[in-house]
């Protein structure tokens, strides 16, 4: 069980039967009355938020979660397979449970299968990725360079990030995959 005295950011909860994550809390002293805890809570299941407030010291479940680490093989009339790095088996992700991490994923990246009941519900990237620019604008394109400026570019896995000018087609960049944000150029 966890207590509202607990909540931290990326904790995860079930809430009403369905496991959650905490994106955001406050904890809230009213006048006279007890103190609250307003809180958003992530479905790992839908992706929906739901805001919800609780009484300082309720207390919720911890949701069964299991983790396995798991190697992306391959992608097939739009499902992801990946497979068990311990036992080999196979498995199938459609493209909502991916989510956002599908821009970032390339062949043979080990990533995190979070299930629930047997079921897998999310994936966690590793927080670093190196993915090479397939496209962008030629080093002598200039914009806004007051504000440190940027141009778009087009990553190996069809995702599009700003990165800095002096970046060309065919360099390695690092991504950071919680905020898709360039980091740096990989040498």
């Amino acid at each position: 069980m966890i207590s509202t005295a607990d909540f931290r950011k990326g904790l995860k909860v079930e809430f009403k039967g369905e496991p959650c994550e905490i994106v955001d809390f406050q904890h809230v002293k009213m006048g006279r009355g007890g103190a609250i805890v307003r809180t958003k809570l992530k479905s790992l299941k839908t992706g929906s938020v739901l805001e919800q407030t609780f009484r300082s010291g309720e207390k919720l479940d911890t949701p069964h979660l299991e983790e396995k680490k798991m190697q992306y093989l391959y992608t097939q009339d739009e499902l992801f397979y990946f497979m068990d790095e311990e036992t080999y088996e196979q498995i199938p992700l459609t493209d909502e449970q991916l989510g956002e991490a599908r821009k970032f994923i390339k062949e043979n990246m080990s990533v995190i299968i979070i299930n629930y009941k047997g079921n897998p519900l999310s994936l966690e990237l590793p927080t670093f990725v190196d993915l090479a620019v397939s496209k962008t604008d030629p080093a002598g394109f200039r914009g806004d360079t007051a504000s440190g400026g940027g141009k778009p570019a087009t990553l190996e896995t069809g995702a599009i990030v700003k990165v800095p000018f002096h970046i060309n087609e065919g360099d390695t960049i690092k991504i950071d995959t919680r905020t898709a944000e360039y980091i740096e150029r990989v040498k």
